[in-house]
């Protein structure tokens, strides 16, 4: 696919993929989702890429909502279509994808924005990141996803609150509320994620997929966290990952993991 609003840069095994809707705030619209959707199956198939970091272009915003000009006339019918397409294809996608993707929050996250961020398995920001689920503004609500994720990372109390007062918190106010894992100057973003995935790629593929999907049980209504985490648990020791982590350990030495 040829890519029109993203672009991807790779590194020591880092990928970086860039929303590149300067114009538009890098507003989600239906084509950059579809985008997305391939650039993150790719780079998950890819086995030289062990962690991925998703970011905006420019210094406003990392994905400042959804373009609202393109489903502003849409019916019922196809507003619950809008919802459940973007949620299969990107949201709940990137939550459940193996490789860990990392959001790098670069300015306003918004609305469809914020719920990408949500969807990755981390989040960093920098200092003048502004974050917020703006829907009910305009007589809709999250659809991405924001109703379930931002109560599960922090709390139903301030959830309901962000979510009906529709208004944003900065940086600093993420980080207490535990929306984002660290605060770091503009210049520093993509380092620090850089830094961050570098630590992650050293470390087995295999046991990061199993801990993903384990961690992520916890949180499904059909699913026993607990459960998956024994079944997840044993599964790795028929991989040569922990046969080479065990020995290693064991030789003192680092290990090599061959990613199976």
């Amino acid at each position: 696919m040829d890519f029109e609003n993203i672009y991807i840069e790779e590194e020591n095994n880092l990928a970086t993929i860039t929303i590149n809707r300067p114009s538009k705030l890098n507003a989600l619209n239906q084509r950059t989702i579809k985008e997305l959707h391939v650039a993150f199956k790719e780079l998950d198939e890819d086995p030289e890429i062990k962690v991925i970091i998703v970011t905006g272009s420019g210094e406003k915003a990392f994905v400042a909502g959804a373009d609202i000009s393109e489903f502003a006339n849409f019916s019922v019918k196809e507003g619950r279509q809008l919802a459940a397409i973007g949620q299969e294809k990107l949201f709940d996608f990137v939550e459940n994808l193996t490789t860990p993707v990392i959001a790098a929050i670069n300015g306003f996250a918004l609305g469809g924005g914020l719920e990408l961020a949500m969807a990755c398995h981390f989040r960093i920001a920098n200092s003048n990141a502004r974050m917020g689920l703006p829907e009910v503004s305009l007589g809709v609500i999250p659809g991405y996803g924001g109703t379930q994720r931002l109560p599960q990372l922090i709390g139903k109390g301030r959830a309901m609150e962000m979510i009906m007062t529709a208004g944003m918190i900065d940086a600093d106010k993420a980080f207490a509320y535990g929306l984002v894992n660290h605060v770091v100057s503009p210049e520093e973003l993509l380092p620090v994620c850089a830094k961050i995935g570098s630590r992650i790629s050293n470390n087995s593929s295999v046991a990061i997929k199993y801990a993903i999907k384990a961690v992520n049980a916890g949180f499904r209504y059909d699913a026993d966290g607990f459960s998956a985490e024994i079944d997840a648990f044993g599964t790795c020791f028929g991989t040569d990952d922990f046969k080479e982590g065990t020995s290693a350990f064991l030789d003192k030495r680092k290990a090599d993991f061959p990613g199976s």
